[in-house]
């Protein structure tokens, strides 16, 4: 009877298109009403927004021009309990390729979505399950009332658009109120911290770095907190004068935190000036976040803070220069040839004393959470040294593992269990140095490999090794053949791609720790390795092709970062 039931749905959709979308019809040109705007062959006009949302330019909807779309009213807030919520539209949306499907019932789809922040909308379609949009939804179609064609979609507002006149009042007075209280306690705020700050600053221009609000004031109640060791505090001027007012000629870089420019300070010295920018999807919190942890972290393998800059609405931070840009640049360009094996396992066992480090060696046991090829930096040496930890966690002396609702990243380089239930660990990043690892030695990206169909590096590795043929994958930049020199490499070479394939297993129990990995990887006696077991997401996700983010000196475009909880990515 289900199965007749979703039969009668789908026809009746395909006979809405027949009859409502043919190309004499206003509702049959692409994009007509734009995103989020609802198009209704017998209306007039014939675009309006859905409820919540307001044309985007309302002087072309006046003349007839729809197609600029429409706009939310009130920002969604996926990060606040109860924050949004779903307004039920019979609606009709074509078929988006920034879409998933999830099998499973009808009562998961809802908490399903409001768990993961990039899901903008979800419909039910019977057997087929759950569809999630992660797109704003374009071509929107209304039904008649009471048809009875298709399913309904549920769009994701936020909870302030479903209450009514009186919720949008007493928003409205909450929102006057909290802005005349945070002009009052900002003044107030403002005028104490210039008092302090000239009485804490001292003739080399420094003071100890604590915590700072998303107004870029310093606190002095919270400064205690950091207890970070004293980090100079870069004028703007100076900083200004290093980079030559921020031109586009001494940027190295943009990334999720915002762009990166090279300077060179008046005694010569050159260094990395990372900005916050206004549009990052990055926060103080984050800017925060790698003050206190790089502050306190001195290692070969890891890139060292100089400094901070905090005026004007401006923040930034200020790193020693690597003269070499980042390990991406030159692994992923297949016309640098300057990679050669001894340098990649030289950048290999740095980044594993790096991470050792991190998890085992430091005063604080951290998780870096976002390890790739653009985080790692290379000096005058070719010496690897992890950056950008504004996403790293610390752990606690007996926490093993940590849950969470904002899952932060890059995809390709994720753990499944961090990208799919908010679980990350110690093998969590064993994993991404999994990927890492397999990337050097093939020269291919894991989140842009398009070859053999839908697999990923990670699964086209994994065929050829169960084939034997996993040589075949080598960079060809890499010298290997039958000499005694180029046999002992390729043996090398293989050594780490077996490696690279006991990171990347699915269960993180089957990943060996880091410790166990430096071993595998300095051992001069070829110890008999472990058979891997089959990695995860070996079948290439359809849900991103690829995401990044924050990057100091990588060049990465359209570097982001990825704030969502991946419950509808299947690893297998």
């Amino acid at each position: 009877m289900r199965k007749a039931k979703n039969l009668i749905s789908n026809f009746m959709i395909v006979l809405y298109y027949s009859i409502f979308c043919s190309s004499d019809d206003p509702c049959g040109t692409p994009g007509r009403c734009g995103a989020f705007g609802v198009c209704d062959p017998r209306g007039s006009p014939v675009c309006s927004c859905v409820q919540g949302f307001d044309p985007r330019d309302p002087r072309p909807w006046g003349s007839g021009n729809w197609s600029s779309g429409c706009v939310r009213r009130v920002p969604l807030d996926c990060e606040r309990k109860n924050g949004d919520g779903f307004l039920s539209l019979q609606i009709l949306t074509r078929q988006s390729s920034h879409s998933d499907l999830w099998l499973g019932p009808e009562a998961e789809c809802e908490p399903r979505c409001l768990r993961n922040c990039s899901c903008l909308a979800y419909g039910f379609y019977g057997n087929a399950g759950c569809r999630f949009y992660t797109e704003p939804l374009i071509d929107i179609l209304k039904f008649s009332s009471g048809s009875g064609s298709g399913s309904n979609v549920n769009v994701r507002v936020s909870n302030s658009e479903l209450g009514g006149k009186n919720k949008e009042s007493k928003k409205i007075v909450i929102i006057v109120v909290g802005v005349v209280g945070f002009v009052v306690i900002s003044t107030c705020t403002y005028f104490s911290w210039k008092k302090w700050i000239s009485k804490r600053r001292g003739q080399n221009g420094t003071i100890q770095l604590g915590v700072v609000n998303r107004g870029g004031i310093v606190l002095e109640d919270e400064l205690s907190e950091g207890n970070l060791e004293e980090l100079p505090l870069f004028k703007l001027e100076m900083l200004a004068n290093a980079t030559n007012n921020f031109s586009e000629a001494n940027k190295l870089g943009r990334g999720g935190f915002g762009p990166v420019y090279k300077g060179e300070l008046e005694n010569g010295r050159e260094i990395a000036v990372k900005m916050l920018s206004r549009a990052s999807q990055q926060g103080m919190k984050e800017f925060v976040n790698e003050v206190v942890l790089i502050s306190k972290l001195q290692h070969r393998n890891l890139v060292r803070l100089l400094g901070c800059c905090v005026e004007n609405k401006q923040t930034m931070l200020v790193y020693e220069f690597m003269l070499n840009k980042s390990l991406d640049f030159f692994l992923f360009d297949q016309s640098q040839e300057i990679l050669d094996w001894r340098r990649r396992f030289r950048i290999v066992r740095g980044i594993c004393r790096g991470l050792l480090y991190l998890h085992r060696d430091s005063r604080l046991k951290i998780i870096h959470r976002d390890l790739k090829p653009s985080n790692i930096l290379l000096d005058n040496d070719w010496n690897p040294k992890i950056s950008d930890f504004g996403m790293a966690r610390i752990f606690g002396d007996k926490q093993d593992h940590v849950q969470t609702t904002r899952v932060v990243g890059t995809y390709g380089y994720m753990a499944p269990e961090y990208a799919i239930e908010g679980r990350f660990s110690e093998k969590s990043d064993v994993f991404s140095f999994g990927v890492v690892l397999l990337e050097i030695a093939t020269g291919k990206r894991n989140i842009s490999f398009d070859e053999e169909g839908s697999l990923s590096l990670l699964g086209h590795v994994w065929k050829l090794w169960n084939e034997g043929r996993v040589e075949d994958l080598i960079d060809t930049r890499i010298s290997v053949g039958r000499h005694e020199a180029e046999a002992e490499v390729e043996a090398e070479v293989l050594r780490c791609m077996h490696i690279g394939l006991l990171c990347v297993q699915e269960l993180p129990t089957d990943r060996p720790s880091i410790s166990d990995v430096m071993s595998m990887v300095s051992s001069e006696i070829n110890v008999r390795l472990p058979k891997p077991k089959q990695p995860a997401f070996v079948i290439k996700s359809s849900f991103y092709d690829a995401g990044t983010s924050s990057s100091q000196q990588s060049g990465e475009p359209n570097a982001s970062v990825n704030d969502a909880s991946l419950t509808i990515i299947e690893g297998r």
